[in-house]
């Protein structure tokens, strides 16, 4: 009976792991670092170091071109759209927030924060006419939310929005900040957004964003130093959700650095602690897998989970990703330092 049970147990190995690799080829090098990409006309459309905005055609990728959004050497690790336009802001202070028209790519900047401490860690649209995006914290530890209203080119800012009847002021504790890793740090589903911070405490933040109530949720995630925590979290629905991170500073400790949640950010369970490829900088789980599918990058590996994030299989060596989105079902686009790439799975 041992050996049949053993026997089973690597055949379901087998099945549970069963993607390959088809095809990796990089459609664009470019000196850059990227960790913002979005998806729109089958083009990747990027935001990075320099200034440089651009995309590069996914069908064929000598169409691909690039502009600059300022004149200045800023750094973009947040990226965001709707049907009419792309959305970015540079790190640190002053930051700037652009549009970019999806007709022409004409620039303008539609609002400025001048805080010393502005720090924008990433941007999301939960509809077509508005987005949300956050900034770590000034000296009050109030979370910094930011929402944008596309139809006006309005930003409401922390203050405005804590006038709001109904909004609970976020407290962030001494420490706690969030990773401008792969503008993946926060996400949605329906009317919730969940935004996942770290440092010396990793918490969850959930926000209903039709009537601006907040809870925030501890995690066991690895915390407690300024590189540890959380660094990107994806939903499948309003209750299964992952989240990945470490700590940057020891990519290869693998301990307490992948988690899931099935009641939407309320409690999580550690997986595959010590069992994993390390520090990871983003995670996307496949379209229609309702979870049990996912994709996570780091900067030194490439690895993928087939039964909701409680096993993962390293599947590629592959370094200097930082970012990733799933194309379909079967092809992935990484970008990362100086190459944008694209990898098609076979099942």
């Amino acid at each position: 009976m041992k050996k049949i049970f053993t026997l089973l147990f690597s055949a379901s190995g087998l099945l549970m792991f069963s993607q390959k690799i088809e095809s990796f080829e990089t459609i664009l090098n470019d000196k850059i670092s990227i960790r913002a990409i979005e998806l729109y006309d089958n083009k990747v459309w990027y935001s990075g170091t320099d200034s440089k905005f651009g995309f590069v055609d996914l069908k064929n990728n000598k169409t691909q071109k690039q502009i600059k959004l300022s004149e200045k050497k800023l750094q973009f690790r947040t990226l965001a759209q709707n049907k009419d336009a792309f959305y970015a802001i540079n790190i640190e202070s002053p930051a700037h927030f652009f549009r970019i028209d999806k007709k022409d790519l004409s620039v303008i900047n539609i609002y400025t924060d001048t805080l010393k401490t502005a720090f924008y860690d990433a941007f999301i649209f939960v509809n077509d006419e508005h987005a949300v995006t956050f900034s770590d914290p000034a000296k009050d530890l109030n979370l910094k939310l930011s929402f944008i209203m596309t139809k006006m080119n309005a930003v409401l800012d922390f203050n405005t929005l804590t006038k709001r009847e109904g909004f609970n002021s976020i407290k962030l504790n001494e420490g706690e900040a969030a990773f401008a890793a792969s503008n993946t740090n926060i996400a949605h589903q329906g009317t919730n957004i969940w935004i996942a911070t770290g440092g010396k405490s990793s918490r969850i933040i959930k926000i209903d964003y039709t009537t601006l109530k907040s809870n925030v949720y501890k995690t066991p995630f690895i915390q407690g130093e300024s590189a540890q925590g959380m660094y990107s979290i994806d939903f499948a629905n309003q209750n299964f959700g992952v989240a990945v991170g470490g700590d940057y500073t020891k990519q290869e400790a693998n301990v307490n650095n992948i988690a899931t949640t099935n009641d939407g950010g309320k409690t999580w369970q550690i997986q595959a602690s010590g069992k994993n490829a390390g520090y990871t900088t983003c995670v996307k789980i496949k379209p229609n897998s309702k979870g049990k599918e996912m994709i996570s990058v780091g900067d030194q590996h490439i690895s993928y989970s087939s039964d909701f994030g409680k096993t993962w299989k390293k599947i590629s060596d592959e370094k200097g990703f930082y970012v990733c989105k799933w194309v379909d079902g079967n092809t992935v686009v990484f970008a990362g330092k100086d190459k944008i790439s694209l990898m098609k799975l076979k099942f």
